[in-house]
């Protein structure tokens, strides 16, 4: 016969523990967007700090010219994402303070690499863009959280998606077809729009209440990087349909 006298403090303590894990997650998850919104504020400044140096009285400064011109700018481009790989290939071995301010440089960095787009587009047009995109990001990202719908398999098709759109824009690189670029563009948007959507939810997969203060604190780390790869992409994709040229 089943004892169903300590069946009250069994149900308690089951929801206390459901409570805890939804407490951490609604912690963990908050923090990551912390992270991420501080890493697009560090990239916006260092962007608008860099354009101010490097542009003067309608001219390019010396800065100017060393970051956009002179050989020095292919550092400029490829070092964020020399950090990027360095950090995915090193996370587990760094401490949470390295990989945090690893995440800092490289949102500076990125920031640097960013500052031409105030030579190309409007100073308007760009905060427009972003806001549409904080918008669009926001929404997306909440469907990610929110969701029961299992996205694994929506994700692997947007990765290799990801993959044609390298191929397609080293090409046309080459062929300077705006057919081909309007293409890309098209597609880019919709590609990290689900990107957003599928790193969400496989960054809520990933906590685990039992995990020690240094593992979740990179984990953290990277599902910030994550989304903010996804948001900066986003934003200059959408850029090339919102944004008024110069």
């Amino acid at each position: 016969m089943s004892d169903y006298r300590n069946y009250p403090n069994r149900m308690a303590g089951s929801a206390a523990s459901s409570t805890m894990v939804d407490e951490g997650l609604r912690a963990y998850m908050l923090k990551v967007y912390n992270l991420m919104a501080l890493g697009l504020a560090i990239t916006g400044v260092a962007a608008y700090l860099a354009f101010q140096f490097a542009f003067a009285d309608g001219q390019l400064t010396a800065f100017g010219q060393a970051i956009y011109i002179s050989p020095l700018k292919w550092v400029v481009m490829l070092a964020p994402l020399a950090l990027v790989f360095f950090m995915s290939f090193r996370i587990n071995s760094m401490s949470v303070s390295a990989a945090q301010t690893t995440f800092w440089v490289y949102a500076a960095l990125m920031g640097l690499s960013l500052s031409s787009i105030f030579l190309i587009y409007t100073g308007q047009s760009i905060v427009q863009t972003f806001f549409v995109t904080a918008a669009a990001f926001g929404s997306l990202s909440l469907y990610g959280y929110t969701t029961r719908r299992d996205l694994s398999a929506m994700g692997s098709f947007l990765v290799m998606g990801l993959f044609g759109l390298i191929i397609a824009s080293l090409v046309n690189i080459f062929l300077a077809s705006s057919a081909l670029d309007f293409a890309i563009s098209v597609i880019g948007v919709l590609v990290f729009a689900g990107l957003t959507a599928w790193d969400t939810q496989r960054i809520k997969e990933s906590y685990y209440e039992a995990d020690g203060v240094d593992v979740a604190g990179r984990k953290a780390i990277m599902g910030a990087l994550q989304l903010y790869l996804d948001f900066v992409n986003l934003f200059l994709f959408l850029l090339r349909f919102l944004g008024n040229r110069e």
